[in-house]
């Protein structure tokens, strides 16, 4: 019996210990947190991957700043004393090496992901990393195959140069290469890297082999589109791993050959995959990002790397732990101790003798450790955007192009905006279109300059169309001619052809739609009011008065009053108040109340000026009620000097109207709009009444219809004028003219389009086209450019609006009041109960019924000409008392 017991017991032990699952710990020395989420999050994936594994891993991540050598070292021997059984990282090259040194003492697997220009086969040391060496055969390949006989070599730092050292090869096979750093301007950082490209052009040379860090990639491509080298005659190859992860939209019309590398497919569904497990710990807000296939295209390769190293780690220890046919036995290790882990050597050659398929490719390494047989792919930038046209394979070395069919173009060229060139209608109408101010004489598009011909040419860049400037000489959007049903002005030359787009602060309108297209709006705006700025406001003598409004004034003027009045009755009611008149006679005759009518209103007033006077409460109720409205004077004191100090500092403003129904209700100040301006239809078509009585005045007033802005500015300044116009319009005339502003909100919303012909194919794109501009914040640099920075912009120093000081109303103090209310009511209550103590006291004492000698104390009170009252215990109030309560009141 007890044998069959031990046999059960020793069976549930095992079939227990089969189940529980061994942990071991991983450590992580990182530079950023983008590597620690890609660490943490392969990890559990592996552990997902192996669910009924019996081994599971635990990440011990810890991130370092690049530099801190020693402290890398100190916290790779911390992780150590925790026992782990590999360590990742440092992705630095200045820690590196110590942290090597350390494991291959303490034979512990090291694994790397980083670029190691200096790496060697080392005992302990796993890096996934493709060796440098091996890389940079991969640009000096394609250069060969593009038979390049010279170029320039474009780079930031030495490190990057040292990667495609092997291209300076070429200097010794008859081929020119030239070394050029991108280095910022001299003047300023705003310059960024153009002064230096602007050098580079005037060499002439059209091949360049660009190696810098993708975190300025994106910068250096669009500041050589910005000095004309992103044409179809120059050609590039970018030797940066990350390549497609910059945005590379504006320059995929632009027919430069673009050639790139990179290691990761991010169309693969385990990328994909990965990237979205990544990014979802991340807690990035915006929704487009939280999409995994966009996390795919933005995964660059160090995180790629370290996932990969994690899934060959992992299946090593699995495939050791597997079937039992290895305990791993994790055990603490010291640096300051000369022990050493017996297993590390055990992980570390079956890792290199292991091969995975990661987000990398595949993962295997050569007999010297160093990874081999790995395929990189071959990238060009199309109209389509970045497309795969081969790969180069590092057993091999060699290429193996895949490029796409391309179709034929579309006998319909109208179809695409591509190398086309289209006729541009604008008006000379600052910000948007003006003459370039120089010395010099120019031709072309060079004589404009504005808002408009940058926008323009912020899509042309986009979208690889070229495009010519003319001018519309009469300033004219257009307008419909109800008799002949035409347009006139730029309405009508894009309507007949003679333009292919229109621009300037052309509004959408639905009448102009009918007739025309529009892209979406660039610029949104309403209608408001342009006007003097407001004038301060007079002084006055009663300016101490305008702290407090009107009714704050008289309910302080009341509380006053009351207060005095309560002082006067609880002085009256409380006998604490009646005091001997005659300190030196210890029997007085009479007592007398400090708080007569007259005392309680100078009392009340010197505690209100804060100057007090001489006499002092004696009562709890009559102390109360003082401590009550010594706090109220206190916060109506302080609230008062405080709102006197802003209304004597800050300038109160005062304009004659506040909005467009104020305007159109006055007679004084005239107005007006733009004569057949969309601002004027829009009060002729308006459906509010108020609108057409304005349309009516300004049919009445034709004189104060104006044909251009710059007169309805001087208007404005020089005469009592108000001018109706776009909002976007005031703004440009207030940086300049700095006794102008805007008076009220917006009275709608619209917006300036860009016109082109009826059903025109270039809608949708340059729609697109117009919305990227948007997202990016190029609208904004532009509008920002030209309003506030050009031509005068950011004359007039802004006041903050909102400064002037306002009176302080009842809901600004309404608690104090309510303070000063609760106090007095309980004070009142005091006098009450302390009266009651007092009368009962003496009909005790007297002998007398309580209600007799209140009835006697409240038929004193009320005679308010009397202020001596006899003293309750000698014989004069005995004998008062006999004359004061009659018979009738003894018998009751």
């Amino acid at each position: 019996m007890v044998s069959s017991v031990l046999v059960i017991l020793l069976f549930l032990v095992y079939t227990t210990n089969c189940y529980v699952k061994q942990v071991y710990k991983v450590g992580g020395l990182f530079n950023d947190e983008n590597q620690v989420q890609a660490f943490t999050t392969a990890i559990d994936i592996m552990n997902k991957k192996y669910e009924l594994s019996q081994m599971q891993l635990v990440p011990v991540p810890t991130i370092i700043p690049t530099h801190k050598v020693l402290l890398s070292y100190n916290k790779a021997c911390k992780l150590l004393s925790q026992g782990i059984i590999g360590l990742f990282g440092p992705s630095s090259t200045h820690s590196s090496s110590y942290i090597q040194s350390l494991c291959d003492l303490k034979e512990i697997p090291h694994i790397e992901t980083h670029r190691d220009l200096n790496l060697e086969r080392d005992n302990t040391l796993v890096n996934v990393h493709p060796h440098p060496s091996i890389l940079s055969r991969v640009v000096f390949d394609l250069i060969e195959e593009f038979d390049w006989k010279s170029m320039i070599i474009l780079y930031d730092t030495d490190e990057n140069l040292l990667s495609v050292s092997t291209i300076l090869e070429f200097n010794s096979l008859g081929r020119t290469v030239v070394l050029r750093q991108l280095e910022v301007g001299n003047t300023n950082e705003v310059d960024g890297y153009r002064t230096m490209l602007t050098k580079v052009k005037l060499t002439k040379e059209t091949k360049f082999v660009i190696v810098c860090s993708t975190d300025i990639l994106e910068t250096v491509l669009k500041q050589m589109q910005e000095v004309g080298m992103m044409t179809d005659i120059y050609s590039y190859i970018i030797a940066d791993l990350d390549m497609q992860t910059i945005e590379l939209q504006p320059f995929q019309y632009a027919g430069t050959n673009i050639t790139g590398i990179r290691m990761i497919d991010p169309e693969r569904k385990e990328v994909i995959a990965t990237a979205g497990e990544i990014r979802k710990r991340r807690n990035v807000s915006d929704p487009l990002e939280d999409l995994a296939v966009i996390a795919a295209w933005k995964l660059k390769l160090e995180s790629a790397l370290i996932v990969d190293a994690v899934k060959l780690f992992y299946e090593t220890i699995h495939s050791l732990t597997a079937d039992d046919k290895m305990f791993i036995n994790a055990t603490p290790i010291y640096c300051k101790s000369n022990d050493n882990w017996a297993e590390g050597y055990t992980i570390i050659n079956l890792m290199k003798m292991m091969s995975v398929e990661g987000l990398t490719g595949t993962v295997k390494f050569d007999f010297e450790g160093f990874r081999n047989n790995f395929i990189v792919d071959i990238l060009e930038l199309a109209p389509a955007g970045l497309l795969r046209v081969g790969g180069w394979n590092s057993s091999s070395r060699s290429f193996k192009f895949e490029r796409p069919y391309k179709a034929p173009l579309s006998d319909d060229k109208q179809s695409s905006l591509f190398n086309r060139t289209f006729t541009v209608l604008i008006t000379i109408l600052p910000p948007y279109a003006m003459l370039t101010e120089t010395a010099t004489q120019l031709v072309g598009n060079e004589r404009y300059e504005g808002y408009c011909v940058d926008l323009i040419d912020s899509l042309s860049k986009l979208l690889g169309f070229n495009y010519t400037f003319i001018v519309q000489e009469d300033k004219n959007n257009g307008n419909l001619n109800k008799t002949n049903n035409k347009w006139n002005g730029m309405i009508g030359e894009v309507i007949e052809g003679r333009a292919d787009l229109a621009i300037t602060d052309l509004t959408i309108t639905s009448e102009r739609e009918g007739d025309v297209d529009f892209t979406m709006p660039f610029m949104n705006l309403g209608i408001s009011i342009l006007y003097r700025k407001p004038e301060p406001v007079p002084e006055s003598l009663f300016m101490f008065a305008r702290p407090f409004s009107l009714s704050v004034w008289i309910m302080l003027g009341v509380s006053y009053f009351l207060v005095s009045l309560a002082f006067f009755i609880m002085g009256r009611l409380s006998p604490t108040e009646w005091q001997n008149p005659y300190p030196c006679v210890e029997e007085p005759e009479h007592l007398v109340n400090q708080f007569s009518i007259r005392n309680s209103l100078w009392f009340t007033i010197g505690a209100l000026m804060q100057q007090g006077t001489e006499l002092a409460p004696i009562a709890i109720s009559t102390r109360t009620l003082s401590g009550v409205w010594w706090f109220f004077v206190l916060i109506m004191v302080s609230s008062y000097t405080a709102n006197l100090a802003a209304f004597l500092t800050v300038e109160t403003l005062v304009t004659p109207f506040k909005n467009i129904n104020e305007l159109a209700a006055q007679k004084e100040i005239k107005y007006g709009a733009k004569v057949n301006g969309s601002t004027a239809n829009y009060f002729r078509d308006a459906n509010l009444s108020s609108y057409n009585e304005i349309w009516k005045y300004m049919v009445r007033h034709p004189e104060n219809m104006m044909s251009d802005n710059d007169d309805a500015v001087r208007k404005v300044e020089s005469e009592n004028y108000a001018f109706l116009m776009e909002s976007t319009s005031i703004e440009y005339a207030t940086e300049r003219h700095c006794t102008l502003a805007q008076v009220g909100g917006l009275l709608d919303d619209k917006g300036y389009g860009i016109a082109m012909a009826k059903d025109s194919p270039y809608r949708n794109e340059l729609s697109r086209a117009v919305l990227k501009l948007q997202e990016t914040g190029v609208l904004t640099s532009l509008k920002i450019k030209w309003w506030k920075e050009k031509r005068g912009g950011g004359k007039c120093s802004r006041k903050s609006e909102g400064g002037a000081a306002t009176p302080l109303d009842l809901q600004n103090v309404g608690g104090v009041f309510l303070v000063l209310f609760v106090g007095s009511v309980l004070a009142f209550i005091g006098s009450f109960v302390e009266l009651a103590v007092r009368v009962y006291r003496i009909s005790k004492g007297k002998k007398l019924p309580f209600k007799v000698a209140l009835k006697r104390e409240l038929k004193f009170f009320v005679q308010f000409k009397e202020n001596v009252k006899d003293v309750p215990d000698s014989n004069t109030e005995d004998a008062n008392d006999n004359n004061l309560i009659d018979k009738t009141e003894i018998e009751y």
